[in-house]
């Protein structure tokens, strides 16, 4: 196994590699225990559509020259579009929107031949380090239990759920201060 190399990614640039976003995402996916994943083109589609367009948009790839691991998040606030697509959003986390001072980290994924390498704890590190917030908030399916134990270790703890409104499972609320 090679080095990994991190790398910003503009919006523009993420639309550009969506292809091989889209892969990645297809790879880690495929056999994450408990987890409720999109269609490849769903996923690219919002990727594009929606998530590169919200404020402070921004993305970090890892790779080994092609893609192996992805993070990307942005900043939501009371009124966007991002809150309104669930309910029940716990009155802690819903109090520091009206700041906007939560960021989202919307994706994380590795590559299966790239995990327990330390690619993921670097990218959500990099990412966070550059985005000060009040609050560091990420969604996780309830039965994804790889996903909860590395977000753990770094200091994530559960703080509730947020039930989305077009009437999939609701997700759990995680976060890190």
């Amino acid at each position: 196994m090679g080095t990994v190399f991190l790398r910003r990614l503009s919006r523009w640039q993420a639309e550009s590699e969506r292809a091989g976003i889209g892969d990645l995402y297809l790879a880690a996916r495929q056999d994450a225990p408990g987890v409720f994943p999109l269609e490849r083109e769903e996923f690219v589609r919002r990727l594009v559509d929606e998530d590169t367009g919200e404020p402070e948009f921004d993305m970090m790839v890892a790779g080994d020259p092609a893609p192996v691991g992805c993070v990307y998040g942005f900043r939501v606030d009371r009124d966007g579009d991002w809150w309104r697509a669930f309910t029940d959003v716990p009155l802690t986390i819903d109090e520091l929107t009206t700041s906007r001072q939560v960021f989202v980290i919307a994706a994380l994924l590795v590559a299966p031949h790239r995990r327990r390498q330390g690619v993921a704890t670097r990218l959500q590190r990099e990412l966070l380090a550059r985005h000060r917030a009040g609050l560091h908030l990420t969604l996780l399916d309830p039965g994804n239990t790889p996903a909860r134990t590395a977000f753990q270790s770094w200091g994530w703890t559960k703080a509730g759920q947020l039930t989305p409104t077009d009437g999939t499972p609701p997700r759990e609320a995680w976060i890190a201060t």
